[in-house]
């Protein structure tokens, strides 16, 4: 008896195909059932297809960074965050989050959030994009800061673009280098915005730097402790929180830039919600397969990814930057990487020939 189809590249994707095609069946219905034309069917259809992409697009990255900190945990934790955490990701992210800065934004309830997101969605989608600033300083900020701890490490021996790496990993001995780089760019942005929007911004980015070392603090206290009852139970809960804040940072470009297509949010949350699924098989592959350790340099190229979007999400407070240019951009590092990866293996076969 062979194993072979069960752990087929195909098989990992089971349940995404399922959910494409509950979602887009689900996407057809709402078009047909708001506009009852076949024409405004096949849009919806279309939108859910489209934003799909975009969150794969933008999420390799994502689906890396995760299997990266999944190696780590314990299958139990492991299993928990490929449920509960998608399950998180999934509703959480992609409906309750818009509707909660509608509820903020608008001082409204959420069930009044919830009706004007689905009677007055022109109106929904503007106070999204009236958000679009703090949001971007603080998932920015978040996510650059995560890129640079990557590369910020002494004890980091494998590098790509080597020149650049090693003076990083070398300036990682200087206690907190990547914090005063943070700083420092948080700085220059704020000093080209204006007024109330300036002020907004530095401190929404002082929030995304404070939550990302609280999660770093709360991580390492709480894996500790585990560690202490268990040593197998390190990368429990604290790794669970800090995916999880991750995950809600990467999300934010995904959610927002959705409005460009569509105001409607069940729309939006259909077609993030199945790129959201394709993240998730992506994640079990890269883990189950070993390919962080198969491909040596796909882990640099998705860190460089999110160092570029969280300066993407900065410029965006400036002016629009169309989200194909982010998703296309970071997919191109993660394939160069892939790339590399292969001709390292080569070279090491040949070698290894001889």
């Amino acid at each position: 008896m062979t194993t072979a189809p069960q752990t087929s590249t195909l098989s990992y994707f089971k349940w995404s195909f399922i959910v494409t095609g509950v979602g887009l069946a689900l996407g057809a219905w709402l078009g047909w059932t708001t506009t009852g034309t076949l024409g405004g069917m096949a849009t919806v259809f279309f939108i859910c297809t489209v934003l799909a992409v975009l969150e794969i697009s933008l999420s390799f990255d994502n689906a890396i960074v995760n299997a990266n900190k999944l190696k780590e945990m314990t299958p139990v934790w492991q299993q928990r965050f490929l449920t509960w955490g998608i399950l998180i990701a999934v509703f959480g992210m992609r409906i309750v989050f818009p509707l909660l800065i509608v509820v903020i934004a608008a001082q409204i309830g959420p069930i009044d959030a919830l009706v004007l997101a689905a009677a007055r969605p022109e109106e929904y989608a503007r106070i999204m994009n009236e958000a679009h600033l703090p949001i971007a300083a603080f998932g920015g900020t978040f996510l650059m800061m995560v890129g640079l701890k990557f590369f910020f490490d002494h004890e980091k021996d494998v590098h790509w673009i080597g020149v650049l790496e090693r003076n990083l990993s070398r300036f990682a001995s200087i206690k907190g280098v990547e914090i005063a780089f943070v700083l420092t760019v948080i700085l220059v942005f704020s000093s080209l915005l204006e007024g109330e929007e300036s002020t907004t911004f530095v401190y929404c980015a002082i929030y995304g730097l404070l939550t990302f070392l609280a999660v770093e603090v709360v991580g390492g206290l709480l894996d500790a402790s585990q560690q202490t009852m268990n040593a197998a139970a390190k990368g429990g809960l604290g790794a669970f929180i800090y995916l999880e804040v991750l995950d809600a940072s990467f999300s934010f470009d995904g959610v927002i830039g959705a409005f460009a297509l569509t105001q409607n949010l069940f729309v939006i949350a259909i077609g993030l919600g199945i790129g959201a699924m394709y993240v998730r098989s992506m994640t079990i592959m890269l883990v189950e397969k070993g390919t962080l350790a198969e491909y040596r340099y796909l882990e640099h190229g998705a860190f460089y990814a999110i160092l570029i979007l969280s300066v993407i999400m900065y410029v965006q407070t400036l002016f629009h930057i169309p989200e194909v240019i982010t998703g296309l951009g970071g997919a191109a590092l993660i394939g160069i990487s892939l790339w590399s990866s292969i001709r390292h293996n080569r070279r090491e076969q040949l070698s290894g020939a001889h």
